[in-house]
C-alpha cells in the first residue's frame, strides 16, 4: 500500500543495511517509492541484485557492517547520504546463563558496534551538508521492556536506544536527527528461521502471535512506512525518540 507521495524524498539519498530481506528490503523499496535514491546493502549479494532489478532507484551495494574496511569501501562509493537506516541485527535466544562469550560478543558486534561504525562514517557528511536523518533499529525488547530468553538481545537493543538519544542530543542544533524504531514481533524470514529452530514451528508461531494483543504479527511494510516518515521532512521536529510499533504489546 502506497501511503506517501513519490516526491516526498525526491533528491535525497538513503542507505539501508540488511536490505536483502524482511524489514530492510521493504524499507529500501518504500524509500525508493517515496522518491529517494537508495543504496541497498547486505552480505547477500544475490538477493540485493534481485532487489535492484525490481526498482530503478535502488542500487545494490555489498556491505559487511561488521567489517570496518567494508564500511569504508561502501562510503567511498556512496559519498554522503541524507538518510541512514541501520537495520542489520541478530536475535540470540537464551537467558544470561544460556549465552556464552561468543554469542554475547557477536550480538554486541552486529547490533551495536556495527551501528556505531556506520554512524561514525556517515555522520560527518550529514554535518557538512547540514541535514540528515539517522534511523536505528532497536526493539520493544530491551529498549522498552524485558523479555524472557533474550538476555543478549535486550542488552544490545537497550544500548541502541542510548546511542540514539546521545546522537540526537549532540547534534540537535546541526540539522541531524536520530531516532530509533522499536518493533514488536514482525513477520520476517529471520523470525521464521527462529520459529523452525525451536523444533515445533506451529507451536512457536502460536506463542509469538499470542503475545500480540492485536492477534497478529506486524508486517515489514508497516515498519517501512515508519522508516519513510522518519526519513522525511514530515518528521522534521522529531529526534531522540523511540518509536514503538508493536501491535499493542506494551500498551
Amino acid at each position: 500500500m502506497d501511503v506517501f507521495s513519490p516526491s516526498l524524498l525526491a533528491g535525497r539519498t538513503a542507505l539501508v543495511t540488511a536490505a536483502a530481506q524482511g524489514i530492510g528490503r521493504a524499507s529500501a523499496i518504500a524509500l525508493a517509492d517515496a522518491g529517494a535514491a537508495v543504496f541497498a546493502t547486505d552480505i547477500n549479494e544475490a538477493a540485493l541484485v534481485s532487489l535492484a532489478e525490481q526498482h530503478p532507484s535502488i542500487t545494490a551495494l555489498p556491505l559487511d557492517v561488521r567489517d570496518p574496511s567494508s564500511i569504508q569501501a561502501a562510503h567511498a562509493r556512496t559519498g554522503p547520504v541524507d538518510v541512514l537506516f541501520n537495520c542489520a541485527g541478530t536475535v540470540h535466544q537464551g537467558s544470561l546463563l544460556e549465552c556464552d562469550d561468543e554469542a554475547w560478543a557477536f550480538s554486541m558486534d552486529l547490533n551495536v558496534t556495527a551501528m556505531f561504525r556506520m554512524i561514525r562514517t556517515y555522520l560527518p557528511g550529514m554535518l557538512e551538508q547540514g541535514r540528515g536523518s539517522i534511523i536505528n533499529m532497536s526493539s520493544v525488547a530491551g529498549a522498552v521492556k524485558g523479555v524472557a530468553s533474550r538476555a543478549a538481545y535486550c542488552a544490545t537493543k537497550a544500548a541502541v536506544a542510548g546511542l540514539t538519544r546521545s546522537i540526537a542530543a549532540d547534534y540537535v542544533t546541526k540539522g541531524v536527527r536520530c531516532n530509533a524504531i522499536c518493533p514488536g514481533t514482525v513477520e520476517t524470514p529471520s523470525l521464521h528461521d527462529r520459529m523452525r529452530a525451536q523444533g515445533d514451528y506451529e507451536k512457536a508461531r502460536a506463542a509469538f502471535i499470542a503475545r500480540q494483543p492485536m492477534g497478529r504479527l506486524g508486517t515489514p511494510e508497516e515498519i517501512a512506512a515508519l522508516v519513510v516518515y522518519l526519513a522525511s521532512d514530515a518528521s522534521a521536529y522529531t529526534t531522540g525518540q523511540l518509536h514503538v510499533i508493536d501491535g499493542g504489546w506494551t500498551a
